[in-house]
């Protein structure tokens, strides 16, 4: 990317992570090499009556001990809480005090997914407006709207994630949401690395989060997404590119990093994880017209090549979106064949969604999270249960062990239902 006369590159000197396989960049990052799977049956809701009972849940986390401002966490939804103390945990990493930086130069862009709300919060209203079994409106307005919490609607308003990470660390720069499912993460970098290059901004602080373990969230995808049957071992359930998957597991999460210019972040001598070479976008478009599905992942890869300025065969592995659903992966895996022929099956692909499930927004920052630690410690995390390698797929998938990273350039993929996709590329530092 060229700003001026001159190269201007983008690193990342932070990483927050909230994840079900630890809260903490240590933690998580231990448990990736040591492959410990955060899926299990859920606990935070009652399941009989639920489509699934399989959930990848954050355990012990304790909102208060990452939030300065306790006051807001009433306003805040489970999924913004996880954003929240994600950006807590990056700004703490990166080692930029807010009084280093001038608040106006100091931006947020989040990635949200659907923040749901509870039947719980509404629940005192409705029975309020109840007569002889029968719901009455007029009801509604001579008392039911005063037995709700008069903020309630803030907890489910996506952009409130990046409000608050603004409100806690003092961000006046540029304030932005980017609401588009799982492709919100890498579309987010790709947002706050425009910031910096227009000179608005000289660091951004830059996530997702997202929490699906929601009696209504779980209802709505089991109609549209193939979820995990809840009669196996919670540990083996997701298994992307596996001929024996059955779907995809919700679950939650957050993780977010502090990005900035190099030269700034040279200056103030910060540790630095990892270059963002580039981020490409895309779409499929008309599946008929456009040659099937999976031409977004195609587009977005293909960007991401072109604007980084790089050959295919410098790419050391992949971390692809790996979703575990029957369609989706063969999706992603013959979108890798049309991009890289006979070199795809030599690439090593690893697919973190089976250490954690799948989480609108948070899951591919979490992901995100994944790559840049595997470039920075030199070990690409293994995909857990890939035992019987689906022909449909023929991918180099990483199992059984960590891989040693024999390149320092990883692509990280995601892609939505409906096929908008992006990809990152990432080299070590």
């Amino acid at each position: 990317m060229v700003a001026g006369k001159h190269q201007q590159r983008f690193v990342i000197t932070g990483v927050g992570v909230v994840s079900p396989i630890g809260i903490g960049r240590d933690q998580f990052w231990n448990n990736l090499l040591v492959g410990a799977s955060g899926i299990d049956r859920i606990t935070a809701l009652p399941y009989t009556d639920l489509p699934t009972n399989l959930a990848a849940e954050v355990k012990n986390f304790h909102p208060e001990e990452f939030i300065r401002h306790n006051k807001f966490l009433k306003t805040m939804s489970r999924d913004i809480q996880l954003g929240v103390a994600a950006a807590s945990l990056a700004m703490k990493d990166s080692g930029l005090k807010t009084n280093g930086i001038e608040p106006d130069r100091l931006g947020v862009v989040f990635g949200a997914g659907r923040i749901s709300t509870s039947p719980n919060d509404l629940s005192d209203a409705a029975l309020s407006c109840m007569q002889d079994e029968e719901f009455q409106m007029t009801r509604w307005g001579e008392g039911g709207m005063g037995k709700m919490f008069p903020l309630w609607l803030l907890k489910q308003l996506p952009n409130m994630a990046a409000c608050h990470v603004s409100i806690e660390h003092n961000a006046r720069g540029p304030n932005n949401t980017i609401t588009s499912r799982e492709s919100s993460a890498l579309l987010a970098l790709n947002e706050a690395i425009y910031t910096i290059q227009r000179g608005a901004a000289d660091c951004m602080i830059v996530g997702a989060c997202s929490s699906n373990v929601h009696p209504v969230d779980i209802t709505k995808l089991s109609l549209f997404e193939l979820l995990a049957r809840g009669d196996q071992d919670p540990k083996s359930a997701c298994r992307p590119f596996d001929a024996n998957r059955t779907g995809t597991v919700v679950g939650e999460g957050a993780a977010v990093f502090v990005v900035e210019d190099y030269e700034h972040a040279r200056k103030r001598g910060a540790e630095i994880y990892a270059e963002v070479l580039a981020v490409g976008a895309g779409c499929d478009g008309n599946e008929e017209m456009s040659g099937g599905p999976g031409m977004g992942i195609v587009q977005a890869v293909k960007q991401s090549i072109h604007k980084a300025g790089i050959s295919p065969r410098e790419i050391g592995h992949i971390n692809a979106h790996g979703k575990s659903t029957l369609q989706d992966d063969l999706v992603e895996a013959r979108a890798y064949h049309r991009l890289f022929s006979d070199d795809t099956v030599k690439i090593p692909v690893t697919a973190l969604k089976s250490y954690f499930g799948n989480f609108d927004a948070g899951s591919g920052a979490v992901e995100l999270a994944g790559s840049i630690l595997a470039l920075h410690y030199g070990n690409v995390p293994q995909t857990l249960n890939y035992r019987n390698p689906d022909p449909g797929c023929r991918l180099n998938v990483i199992h059984g062990e960590p891989h040693k990273a024999k390149a320092p350039v990883a692509l990280t993929v995601n892609r939505t239902h409906i096929g908008q996709s992006v990809a990152a590329l990432l080299r070590a530092m």
